[in-house]
């Protein structure tokens, strides 16, 4: 099942616990606004290339519309959709004032130059400078997009509107970025999985996990539960996939990665099979690459009691029904991801004021932010007897609902 089908058959379920009128249910499906465009740049040899991009608006009845913009070759209007609606009630879980959106361009960003990159991001804005800004749209980076391109991105759209530095977040620090932006993925994993084995008279401190992925989010998490006493027995990304009982040390394993290289050549733990990870005995998994990896032929083998989602749709619906059966917890990633745009408004917040904070604050606000989510979804869960996946998207979809009842919709 594709991202879109598994997010709009959520939705539906969601929607059908809350008693949603079908018309009202059908609206909030609907995009706002659906962009797309070509983008043709001069490559540095003197030939031209042209490129697709989309933007996807889904809802503004909260705010402005949020979401990022990845540059990968198989960016397509569906999975742009899919995530778009999923950042809808993934700001509306988290209470920050946003509706959602997404965009990309099918483009391989491995084999563009800087200059070419820079070109491409700068024709994109030119073509949708009109459609996104500081109270309307606000994009951020994802897949394939880094704080660069969001300098190039705010550098072209001020050309046309002025300075206008909270128009994009996940921006360099010199240009308005907010400070623990970088970590805050991450970090908001590690508070979403406190909050959850808390619930269970455990803490991070004693417990094992398994991590698939090692970039800025399985990093982050990785070195946050290490520093709050976890222990990382197995950990995997592309480059390889490495085990110790005793627990792997991440500091020295982090440096081994930034020197470049490959993580089967850690030697601090041996090589497992990649396959295996995901079936490894833990306590706590945290899937935080790609979409898709538990399935129903890999989730009847999984041995982790907890599942924190820190990766965008890891869960195959099939694979959900098959886990709550075994009576494995799983964190959904609506949730449990959503650090990352928390911080965004904070740095969109900061940006608006032109008052900066310190970093102790933005992950003091963050764990508040992410706390009281928690409580919320749990009551969810109580009033409506349903999972935590349930639980959380019936308070992102009820959230928007209620915003666009008050609006009046039918208007």
């Amino acid at each position: 099942m594709n991202a879109l089908a598994a997010t709009s058959r959520n939705f539906r379920r969601a929607s059908k616990l809350l008693g949603l009128d079908s018309k009202l249910e059908q609206s909030l499906l609907i995009p706002f606004r659906e962009i797309k465009v070509e983008c043709t740049i001069p490559k540095d040899d003197g030939s031209l290339a042209s490129f697709v991009g989309f933007r996807v608006q889904h809802d503004n009845a909260r705010g402005p519309m949020k979401g990022g913009i990845r540059y990968h070759p198989e960016v397509d209007p569906d999975e742009v959709n899919a995530l778009a609606q999923l950042m809808t009630w993934k700001t509306a879980v988290a209470a920050v004032p946003y509706g959602g959106a997404k965009g990309g361009i099918g483009c391989s960003p491995g084999e563009l130059s800087r200059s070419e990159l820079e070109r491409l991001t700068r024709v994109f804005t030119q073509k949708i400078h009109d459609l996104i800004g500081t109270h309307t749209d606000v994009p951020a980076p994802d897949m394939g997009t880094n704080a660069q391109t969001m300098a190039w991105m705010l550098d072209e759209y001020s050309k046309f509107h002025g300075h206008s530095p909270a128009v994009v977040t996940g921006k360099p620090i010199d240009l308005g970025g907010s400070l623990g932006r970088d970590a805050a993925t991450g970090r908001g994993v590690m508070y979403a999985t406190e909050a959850l084995l808390a619930e269970y008279g455990k803490c991070i401190s004693g417990s094992t996990f398994v991590i698939q992925g090692f970039g800025n989010v399985g990093s982050w998490a990785a070195r946050l539960i290490h520093e709050k006493g976890g222990k990382i027995i197995a950990i995997g990304d592309v480059t390889g996939s490495i085990r110790n009982a005793s627990g792997i040390d991440i500091p020295a394993l982090v440096k081994h990665r930034n020197e470049g290289h490959a993580m089967k050549d850690f030697h601090g733990a041996e090589v497992m099979d990649s396959t295996e990870l995901l079936v490894h005995d833990c306590d706590v998994l945290v899937p935080c690459a790609l979409g898709g990896v538990l399935n129903k032929d890999n989730a009847p083998d999984v041995k982790a009691k907890f599942i924190i989602e820190a990766a965008n749709h890891p869960t195959d619906p099939e694979a959900d029904e098959i886990l709550a059966k075994k009576g494995v917890v799983v964190l959904p990633d609506i949730y449990a991801n959503s650090g990352g745009v928390i911080v965004s408004y904070f740095e969109w917040v900061q940006n608006i004021q032109g008052f900066m904070w310190d970093e102790e604050k933005v992950n003091n606000e963050l764990e508040k932010y992410m706390s009281s989510a928690f409580q919320h979804i749990k009551a969810m869960c109580k009033s409506l007897d349903c999972n935590l996946r349930m639980g959380a998207f019936t308070l992102g979809v009820n959230r928007v609902a209620r915003a666009t009842l008050l609006r009046g919709w039918e208007a």
